[in-house]
């Protein structure tokens, strides 16, 4: 066989990248993010959307930042954590200078980590964080904690019966600035804009009690109607009586700036997940009978994060087919109550039965994971413990390779002439459309 009939390719892991190659018939299709049609540098980009800040009721005109700014002595600044590939440093360099103009020095700002439920960030997360700024800005940086009681306020309750307590900080500002990215959320529709509140800075049992609407078919990736999981958020929203002004960017797949938004949370929120549609819905031409799914930095921190990767490709992946998850998982397993809920249970059907029966935060990654299970093989190159993969229902592989290797012969032995490969290069984002053109 020619060397022209072979497909050849790389997947990122690590600081590396590894080889991947078979029969060009077998590829049906390689979906990443799609372009769009830049105006200008991402500096620009961020630039132009504070120069056009939209409004709405009383604002219709809009609301510069400096102008929302004006008066103000206490801001806090709400900033995503290290699981997101934010360009956080690359915003708060657009910030700054407004602040500075109002006479608001660094010593009056708080920088708020919307960790959720995650663990707070370590020194080398926070420089990744904060970049060239971090000298300056690090001492003011604190991050949530979801399981202080003490710093939390209550506020109510969702129209889905969530109890609502977010961090004590809104309420000691006179100005609040949220930051973030949007792309699609396997469960919550799409990241960004009300997130950077809930579960951004929630209480642990606000988290769970939101977290637990997931195992709803209503909550899946791009979905925002009647999706319960982005209601709770929406409905957490006016209990922020302090003004907020958002600045949200959405990436491409450099992980570069491709849009971005701001102003009131609502309208930004909203604009940029129009333009996120356009760049992480990408048509395909049918399901596949193997679908290669690589987390990218930084969302391949661990199991609990790359698990995006596996659910993306679901969508594409034919009943008895095989889903190689490419990940590290550099950081662990990520929350171990999903884990341990997987590797108690005989099988997936098992753990979805038990997850039924009592719900605890983290559960819903075991139902989402249980449920590719329970119709599809998942094999998966990581740096976990091999016993602890196959516990989770997940066989380990050694290469991507070896694991596509694997497939093809399975995909053969069940009688599948030419099994087609779907590779997604950036899956914890990647939304593929089968049935796009």
């Amino acid at each position: 066989m020619s060397s022209f009939s072979r497909f050849f390719t790389v997947v990122p892991y690590l600081d590396r990248e590894l080889p991947l190659e078979f029969p060009q018939e077998n590829l049906l299709a390689v979906a990443e993010p799609q372009g769009l049609a830049l105006s200008g540098t991402p500096e620009a980009l961020v630039q132009e959307a504070l120069a056009q800040t939209p409004g709405r009721g009383k604002q219709e005109q809009g609301l510069a930042l400096e102008q929302f700014l004006h008066g103000a002595k206490r801001l806090l600044c709400i900033i995503n954590d290290a699981t997101r590939p934010t360009p956080t440093a690359l915003m708060l360099k657009a910030l700054l200078p407004v602040c500075r103009k109002v006479h608001l020095e660094t010593a009056q700002i708080t920088f708020l980590v919307a960790t959720g439920a995650h663990r707070g960030p370590t020194e080398q997360e926070y420089r990744q964080i904060l970049g060239s700024l971090y000298t300056d800005i690090r001492p003011r940086c604190v991050h949530h904690d979801a399981r202080k009681d003490e710093d939390m306020v209550e506020l109510g309750w969702t129209r889905n019966g969530t109890p609502i307590a977010l961090n004590k900080r809104l309420f000691e500002a006179d100005r609040i600035i949220i930051t973030g990215s949007v792309e699609p959320h396997y469960f919550a529709g799409f990241t960004g804009g009300r997130k950077a509140f809930l579960p951004g800075i929630a209480a642990y049992r606000t988290i769970e009690a939101n977290h637990r609407q997931a195992l709803s078919p209503a909550a899946r990736s791009l979905a925002l109607e009647d999706n319960p999981v982005h209601e709770d958020m929406m409905d957490a929203l006016p209990f922020i009586t302090v003004p907020v002004f958002s600045l949200m960017t959405v990436l491409d797949k450099e992980q570069q700036v491709a849009a971005a938004t701001a102003g009131d949370p609502l309208t930004s929120f909203y604009a940029a997940v129009a333009s996120a549609r356009k760049i992480f819905c990408v048509p395909v031409p049918a399901q596949a009978d193997i679908v290669v799914s690589v987390a990218k930095f930084p969302m391949d921190i661990d199991l609990y994060q790359s698990q995006k990767a596996i659910d993306n490709a679901a969508v594409a992946l034919k009943d008895g087919g095989t889903l190689i998850l490419v990940s590290s998982c550099r950081d662990g397993i990520g929350d171990e109550a999903y884990a341990t809920l997987l590797a108690q249970a005989a099988s997936p059907e098992d753990a979805l039965s038990r997850i039924q029966a009592g719900y605890k935060l983290g559960y819903h990654k075991a139902a989402k994971m249980a449920a590719v299970s329970a119709r599809a093989t998942i094999l998966a190159v990581t740096e976990l413990d091999p016993r602890r993969l196959t516990r989770m229902f997940i066989s380990p592989a050694p290469s991507p390779q070896a694991a596509l290797d694997e497939a093809l012969a399975q995909a053969k032995a069940r009688g599948v002439a030419v099994p087609k490969i779907l590779i997604l290069p950036d899956g914890c984002v990647t939304v593929p459309d089968p049935q796009g053109p």
